[in-house]
């Protein structure tokens, strides 16, 4: 995985996602441990997942798959930098596959147009800010890779999996009648 700090290149890569990038480079350069809130949608969307969830997801993405964008966590979330159009599609793929009945997949949160999220500061710190946000994978080049909503589906569904315990017990009849036979005579 890259590192956690972000680079000058991965700085104006974030601040050319909102309104004013030069002034979002400003504060930065001002305040390098200030957390700024961005638009999604033009340069990149985000999706938000539970922490151990995310985490998951994160471990398949550099494990067996292709890696991963920049990635931050954010009380109690991790959030994935995916490419724009994802919020978008990856909810309509997770139903067309049916992993939002089967409650495998806990609900990932699509930030796309319209929306906006907090970024974590540029400034490198192993410790989350006092806002709760830090780099787990932080940005590093003006045009980082991006994975889009087939790579997301990917990575959730294996993510899953790997949560998913398997019995060779077929699962209990919750009306059945339990004898204790142990005290038999």
């Amino acid at each position: 995985m890259s590192s956690a700090c972000v680079t000058a290149d991965g700085a104006a890569w974030l601040a050319s996602a909102g309104t004013y990038p030069r002034s979002t480079l400003a504060l930065w350069d001002e305040r390098p441990d200030a957390p700024v809130v961005l638009p999604c949608g033009s340069v990149f969307d985000v999706v938000s997942a539970p922490a151990v969830f995310g985490r998951l997801m994160l471990d398949r993405l550099w494990g067996e798959g292709p890696g991963s964008g920049p990635v931050a966590a954010f009380r109690g979330r991790t959030l994935l930098f995916t490419a724009p159009g994802t919020a978008q599609r990856l909810p309509s793929l997770l139903r067309w596959e049916e992993y939002d009945r089967k409650g495998a997949i806990p609900p990932l949160l699509c930030h796309g147009t319209g929306d906006a999220v907090t970024v974590p500061a540029v400034l490198d710190s192993a410790s989350p800010t006092s806002s709760g946000t830090r780099w787990l994978v932080a940005p590093d080049t003006r045009l980082p890779w991006l994975p889009g909503p087939e790579i997301l589906l990917w990575a959730a569904v294996r993510a899953a999996r790997a949560t998913v315990r398997i019995s060779i017990f077929p699962p209990q009849d919750q009306d059945a009648k339990v004898y204790d036979v142990s005290r038999r005579r």
